[in-house]
């Protein structure tokens, strides 16, 4: 299957785009389009300088007996601060403001061109943590964790806060809330074990009561925590449960308006 260079370029690319953080062999993939693995690393070249150039990420290349390659989504600096300050200020409007100082974001966490541009910013954080599975806790974050996940080549558990018959066996762990109740969250048996390495990924963090149930959960488990990675942190109340995670935007309320900005956290790397 030797065919044009143009097509073998594109094939491959789309291979490394459709399944990021998965190698590709180039061993396997020179034998599959009866070229040299030579041309193949050639190849891979130009698409890793291509995709550099479009600011979307880069191909991580292993030279080494096995060769492998894979395409890692880190969308650039320039690009990535474009891209939240159009979401700071489309949230801030007094339109988006509900009761409790909180802003309504949902209609944007669930459009696919945003989620999944929240999703790979937020795997451009973390990727040197080497993840292993992302968590989240329903509803609202799963769509930005789910695209984190996919970015990562990692998979996603999700914490939910009822037991259902369909979810198999799960653990349970009751954490506090900033109002002083107790909540209980729960996560199937078989979607962390000791050896994970979990990134946190959530939409809102005020408190930090719900992260601080997922890292409960982890804990449960003997996993270890990598990183805690939120699309909204509010800078109130100052103290809060959790001591280190990363926002990609602040959310302050000013004279019955939301303002929203960009978190100094999200132009690392940039």
């Amino acid at each position: 299957m030797r065919g044009k260079r143009t097509e073998r370029l594109i094939r491959i690319a789309s291979r490394m785009l459709l399944s990021p953080s998965r190698q590709l062999s180039l061993t396997d993939t020179a034998s599959g389009f009866s070229v040299s693995k030579t041309l193949i690393s050639d190849d891979i070249e130009i698409i890793s300088e291509a995709l550099q150039s479009e600011g979307v990420g880069s191909v991580v290349t292993d030279r080494g007996r096995s060769g492998g390659a894979y395409f890692l989504p880190s969308p650039s600096g320039e690009y990535r601060l474009s891209r939240l300050r159009q979401l700071a200020e489309k949230l801030s409007v007094p339109e988006r403001l509900l009761p409790g100082d909180l802003v309504y974001y949902t209609d944007l966490l669930f459009d696919p061109d945003i989620a999944s541009f929240l999703g790979f910013t937020m795997a451009s954080l973390f990727d040197e943590n080497k993840p292993t599975v992302v968590m989240t806790s329903e509803v609202k974050g799963i769509s930005v964790a789910l695209f984190t996940a996919y970015a990562l080549g990692v998979p996603m558990a999700v914490c939910s806060f009822r037991n259902r018959p369909s979810d198999g066996p799960a653990v349970g762990v009751h954490f506090p809330m900033s109002n002083g109740e107790v909540r209980t969250m729960y996560l199937g048996t078989r979607l962390l074990d000791s050896s994970s390495h979990v990134l946190i990924v959530d939409d809102f963090m005020r408190g930090g009561s719900t992260a601080t149930g997922m890292l409960l959960m982890a804990r449960e488990f003997n996993s270890s925590v990598v990183g805690i990675g939120v699309f909204i942190g509010s800078p109130e109340p100052r103290i809060k449960a959790v001591a280190n995670y990363s926002a990609l935007l602040t959310l302050a309320v000013k004279n019955g308006v939301p303002r929203l900005s960009v978190s100094d956290t999200s132009n690392f790397k940039s």
